[in-house]
């Protein structure tokens, strides 16, 4: 359903998304990515490591590092695909937001909420880091 390949929406080393082997519904599960969670206060060291960038937010108290292709996905503000966490299970389920097409990549809200307009996090960094430059 869901395969690996080179997204020309990153400009990174790597350079990989998340896109669609087949036509998927809308409402369709994608994925199930488990993940491991760790207390708020360990993640001053994730910030030290290029995994910084990949975690998600795991309810209140906890950050977490989301296996399989859950750390690949890439963002859009427009996206064709959300996710709900399980706590129950400790998993990160990806549905299809609006239908997809085989061929399409496969986009969330880093935000994590499909109308969130705010702002990356990681964005407003650089900015900060920008204005603190040329001031």
């Amino acid at each position: 359903m869901i395969e690996i390949k080179t997204s020309s929406l990153t400009d990174g080393e790597f350079n990989r998304g998340v896109f669609a082997t087949r036509d998927i519904k809308k409402g369709e599960l994608l994925h199930e990515a488990h993940v491991i969670p760790y207390p708020n206060e360990e993640h001053v060291l994730i910030e030290e490591t290029a995994l910084a960038d990949y975690v998600y937010e795991y309810g209140k108290n906890h950050s977490a590092i989301v296996l399989g292709y859950g750390m690949l996905f890439n963002h859009s503000y427009t996206p064709n695909a959300t996710y709900d966490i399980n706590f129950e299970k400790h998993i990160f389920e990806y549905y299809a937001y609006t239908d997809i097409k085989a061929g399409d990549e496969v986009l969330i809200n880093y935000n994590g909420e499909v109308d969130n307009q705010d702002p990356l996090w990681f964005l407003q960094d650089k900015n900060d880091t920008n204005k603190d430059e040329t001031t």
